[in-house]
């Protein structure tokens, strides 16, 4: 681990607010490169995105849960990049989602971002209830068994709110444990409910990635610290900090360091759900990338 750069560090009652608060421009700017697909799941309005035609199977599943008041869609340049990879994603809008609906914009959240003590699994467990409700449907609906979708290789990924939900049902939340999670990736994830009640090591056993970046100051402390979500994680674990990177780099407004984040989740997710060697090439700091940490593989 190299030294942290200085940067303005929040205010332990603000940690996370401005960071969440207004995920819900992030459609707008939405370009995918690969067509999505919106259909109803499990009554859910789910963004979808599959392998090219001809794509040998099976096809490892990956759900993506939107940050507060976003929406499936908004990260449609890593959600698409998955896909032509050779994952089949599926992101569906949870209850707090804004696009579709303007007049979300008035919700308050749950619970205060700002208190993260108050925070118990009861906290966004419809979230929770959609991603499993919409994995029973993938499993259980006749019309997607004419795809190769691999079931026993599932992966979830998360921005902000949706780094919290993914977590809690990898294990952070033990109510919420999956079995069928079997990798999650941490966009500058809401974690500290998780930090703050000592929570990550219901993650045993499911390999994490963590990014966040050095202008994310919302998020990003809370996670690389030396008690952050990082630190608090078993092993097999990752971080990565990209240079300059904000809250909303992992959403389709900002397309600065767009690339690297592909490029990093597309190595996580095909080693821990593929078998496929780290590229040593990525495990090292350099242009671009200001941190970079790997916990130690379980023998």
């Amino acid at each position: 681990m190299i030294p942290s750069r200085a940067r303005p560090f929040p205010r332990p009652g603000l940690a996370g607010l401005a960071a969440v608060l207004l995920a819900g421009l992030l459609a707008f700017g939405s370009c995918a490169a690969a067509a999505v697909e919106h259909l109803e799941i499990a009554r859910l309005q789910v963004a979808v995105w599959l392998p090219k035609p001809g794509t040998a199977g099976p096809w490892p599943v990956l759900v993506f849960s939107h940050g507060f008041h976003g929406c499936g869609t908004q990260s449609s340049f890593l959600t698409s990049s998955l896909a032509d990879a050779g994952y089949a994603v599926f992101a569906p809008d949870h209850r707090d989602a804004a696009c579709a609906d303007l007049r979300r914009w008035a919700d308050r959240p749950e619970v205060a971002f700002g208190k993260p003590a108050r925070w118990t699994d009861s906290s966004y467990a419809d979230r929770a209830q959609d991603i499993e409700h919409l994995l029973d449907a993938l499993a259980a609906e006749p019309r997607f068994r004419a795809y190769p979708l691999d079931l026993n290789h599932v992966g979830l990924v998360g921005h902000s709110l949706g780094g919290y939900t993914v977590l809690g049902l990898a294990g952070a939340w033990e109510r919420w444990k999956d079995p069928r999670v079997k990798a999650v990736l941490a966009l500058s994830p809401y974690a500290q409910p998780f930090t703050v009640q000592r929570s990550l090591g219901g993650l045993a056993g499911i390999p994490v990635m963590y990014q966040g970046g050095t202008r994310d100051i919302g998020i990003t402390p809370f996670v690389e610290g030396p008690d952050g979500a990082y630190a608090q994680s078993p092993a097999p674990k990752y971080f990565v900090e990209f240079d300059g990177a904000g809250h909303f780099a992992w959403t389709d407004l900002n397309p600065a360091h767009q690339a690297a984040i592909i490029e990093y989740s597309r190595a996580f997710l095909d080693h821990a759900l593929g078998g496929k060697p780290f590229p040593p090439a990525l495990a090292r700091t350099g242009e671009g990338v200001f941190d970079f940490r790997a916990g130690p593989e379980p023998h």
